[in-house]
């Protein structure tokens, strides 16, 4: 019997992890108000920046002593800053499973050439053990969502209460989707574009008293380009939490992320994202379910990502493949949905194991998520026939 292609597609295709899709209901229109050709360092631009702040403090539910900063370069800007400008005071252990994580570590080791590092790693789909790391002395730097392993710690249990370290978190893919711990993080770090569907360019980081008590009282034994710098004088620059940023940014882009938070609050601020972003995750976990030729990445389904689902193939047929070959398998499923224009943006990251990566995070709509699924079946049947012509 022929495979038949599906005759229904998602309204929304896009399925990217980054930049996301945008929020339901968004047009270019709503962003009239941005004052293009204005100053950032304008009244106007200080005053859109300092609502983007205090906005994300309120959707995201920052506790009132923690500083919120917009800083260059999206999240690898702002984790990079807290990296260069933090690390150094004392031991740090580095936790990783997905390529994220490993370039933390890299940084860590091979640039900043810290001698008293620790590693602790994990394969693609799996978690490393968190108790044997020590948060109590020394500094820990891990991610809350592995984006491209589609795993996720499941709470921050494992890090104690009375460390002495700092908690330095990536939560880019986590951040207006999964509820942070925010009194065992004291660096968090995350961009406009992913879960809220915003407009690449600047990143946000989160500090708490104990991170600000450490900028103001330890200094690196490396020289600090001005982009990473959070203190002069030996004082904090205050600007950076209040809407000065160090660099221009866009307020188109600022307009947007304004438009993404205000429609988080009507959407009822965390508590909606998260409902969200987990009714998109169990559309999928119930496709899942009904087919043995897929699976998800994540081995623990407690670990599992609400954003970033990885999907992989388990059909034998595609598993008996040598590596390289699994690999153009998931991107031809992949062509044929794009080319029918139901999915877009949906291959594995080139670092990750063959398969699927499907955005699920709360801009997405479940019933885009539900149409997506057949196309994905038809997409898969597909290229399985295309393996049993070449055998033939």
């Amino acid at each position: 019997m022929a495979n038949t292609a599906p005759t229904t597609r998602p309204r929304v295709p896009n399925f990217s992890s980054g930049p996301c899709a945008k929020r339901p209901g968004w047009a270019l229109k709503n962003l009239s108000d941005a004052p293009l050709g204005r100053s950032h360092r304008a009244k106007i631009g200080k005053d859109k920046l300092k609502a983007a702040i205090d906005l994300t403090r309120e959707v995201l539910q920052v506790p009132a002593d923690y500083r919120i900063g917009i800083v260059p370069a999206s999240d690898t800007g702002a984790v990079e800053m807290a990296l260069w400008s933090l690390l150094g005071a004392r031991g740090v252990d580095m936790v990783s499973w997905e390529s994220f994580g490993a370039g933390w570590v890299t940084d860590v080791v091979k640039q900043l050439k810290l001698a008293d590092v620790r590693t602790f790693e994990a394969p693609y789909g799996e978690l490393p053990n968190l108790r044997k790391v020590d948060t109590k002395n020394r500094d820990v730097v891990f991610t809350w969502n592995g984006t491209t392993s589609g795993v996720r710690v499941v709470d921050a249990d494992w890090i104690a209460d009375d460390r002495e370290g700092l908690t330095i978190c990536d939560a880019t893919s986590a951040a207006f989707a999964q509820r942070l711990d925010w009194q065992k993080l004291d660096v968090v770090t995350f961009s406009w574009q992913k879960v809220l569907g915003g407009e690449a360019a600047h990143g946000m980081i989160v500090l708490s008293p104990r991170a600000v008590e450490r900028l103001l009282t330890y200094k690196p034994a490396w020289p600090l380009p001005k982009i990473f710098r959070m203190t002069s004088g030996g004082k904090l620059i205050e600007g950076i939490f209040s809407g000065e940023t160090i660099n221009t940014p866009s307020m188109l882009a600022v307009e947007d992320y304004l438009d993404a938070l205000n429609w988080a609050k009507k959407v009822g601020g965390l508590d909606g994202l998260v409902k969200r972003a987990d009714a998109n995750a169990r559309v999928i976990a119930k496709f899942v379910r009904e087919n043995d030729w897929i699976d998800f990445l994540a081995v623990k389904p407690k670990t599992r990502s609400n954003t970033s689902v990885c999907l992989k193939f388990t059909d034998p047929a595609v598993t008996a493949l040598p590596a390289d070959a699994q690999a153009a398998f998931a991107k031809q499923v992949v062509s044929i949905i794009e080319k029918a224009g139901a999915g877009y943006d949906l291959g594995h990251y080139r670092d990750a194991p063959p398969g699927l990566r499907i955005w699920c995070g709360a801009t997405v709509q479940s019933r885009d998520v539900k149409a997506l699924l057949p196309w994905i079946e038809y997409a898969f049947a597909e290229a399985k026939a295309g393996l049993g012509k070449k055998a033939a």
